[in-house]
């Protein structure tokens, strides 16, 4: 290490400006100052680095500014990561926090190897899941939408006798109320728009969804998922646009820490204590995965809509979900006799289903399942 001649530099990127620490080898760290985030910026910082050394390895903090730096930064030949802000070293008495401080920590962090890099999707992986993302954020808002109309007929007890579940017999007694007033039959009358305006928008980006996925390198993948149960298109292209790349996962242990469904630990000596799960990772794959769980209370069957998922899906990924099936539902069983809460049964449940969604995954895109298959 005493002649290690890499350049370390750790970078604070903000929206509009960029503090800038570097190290040659083992010396000291030095600030270099503060500059703006254009291309023209980042090229005179690179030029103005190589002439100090000409291995220079780059870091900064996953944050919202996303990956574009990396990706400039790795178009020019030079080593950088991205880390994981929540797993940067921190010391306890810390209680000053600068960007200048940061770029220098980062510079000693990626020194010394604590650094955990995040995965950098390809340009396209990062467009399918900006697209899957846009239909998550509709549908969240259409949810919004919906409570916000049944709260303002709530408020003036206005009650529907059936099930409002928006169904065409909810939705005919939507259309044919009317209020005596003039000016809340138009608050009314605006909020029904507003859902009829999400409708249409999770419509549109469900169709370009799934017209996208057919040309997308994962679509085996989202195939060989809907064969399980639980997993439907919404659960499997939601599940493969946050995940990415299975492939960088060499056990399926690895996956279910990511997803952070592994139980804390405090061991010391001959005691092991663990609590709950970890909750690491990416919360709305987290969450696909425990809700498409729950259907594992039920005994294993072929459901119609399952057996329609099959058609045109090799035999052995077929084999290998109706294997996941009965022994996930054998284990939610087990757990329910031995007195467990029904939710921690399910997250035990789900933890083990993400396994069999890494090796089904990796399966399907060995097998390449052809793209004629259907997706619903």
């Amino acid at each position: 290490m005493e002649h290690d001649s890499t350049l370390y530099v750790g970078l604070d990127v903000h929206k509009d400006s960029i503090t800038i620490a570097y190290a040659l080898g083992m010396g000291e760290v030095e600030l270099l100052g503060k500059i703006g985030t254009s291309k023209a910026d980042i090229d005179r910082l690179c030029k103005r680095l190589q002439s100090k050394a000409r291995h220079i390895h780059f870091v900064y903090e996953a944050g919202p500014c996303g990956y574009g730096l990396y990706r400039q930064l790795a178009g020019k030949g030079f080593e950088c990561i991205v880390c994981a802000p929540s797993l940067i070293p921190k010391k306890p008495g810390e209680r000053v926090k600068t960007d200048r401080r940061d770029a220098v920590k980062l510079v000693r962090s990626l020194r010394a190897g604590d650094l955990s890099a995040v995965y950098v999707p390809s340009v396209e992986d990062e467009a399918f899941r900006d697209l899957s993302r846009a239909w998550v954020s509709a549908k969240n808002d259409l949810k919004r939408a919906r409570q916000r109309l049944k709260a303002f007929l709530l408020s003036h007890g206005v009650r529907y006798t059936g099930k409002a579940d928006w169904g065409p017999a909810h939705q005919r007694w939507l259309s044919a109320f009317a209020f005596g007033s003039v000016w809340q039959q138009l608050a009314f009358e605006e909020y029904r728009r507003t859902i009829e305006d999400r409708i249409a928008q999770c419509s549109r980006l469900e169709a370009a969804l799934r017209d996208a996925m057919v040309n997308w390198r994962f679509y085996p993948a989202v195939l060989g998922l809907q064969t399980m149960r639980g997993i439907d298109f919404t659960t499997a292209v939601g599940m493969l646009a946050e995940l990415g790349d299975l492939s960088r996962f060499t056990h399926p242990r690895q996956l279910m820490a990511w997803l952070g469904v592994t139980p804390t630990e405090h061991s010391s000596g001959e005691k092991r204590r663990q609590g709950s799960i970890t909750k690491n990772g990416n919360s709305y794959a987290r969450k696909l995965l425990v809700e498409a769980a729950w259907s594992y209370r039920h005994p294993a069957r072929v459901s119609p809509q399952i057996q329609r998922r099959h058609e045109g899906i090799p035999k052995a990924i077929v084999d290998r979900s109706w294997d996941a099936q009965v022994r996930l539902c054998r284990r939610y069983r087990r757990l329910a006799a031995r007195g467990k809460n029904p939710n921690i049964a399910v997250v035990a449940v789900a933890r083990e289903l993400s396994g069999f969604i890494w090796d089904i995954s990796r399966l399907a895109m060995a097998l390449a399942v052809p793209n004629e298959a259907p997706t619903m």
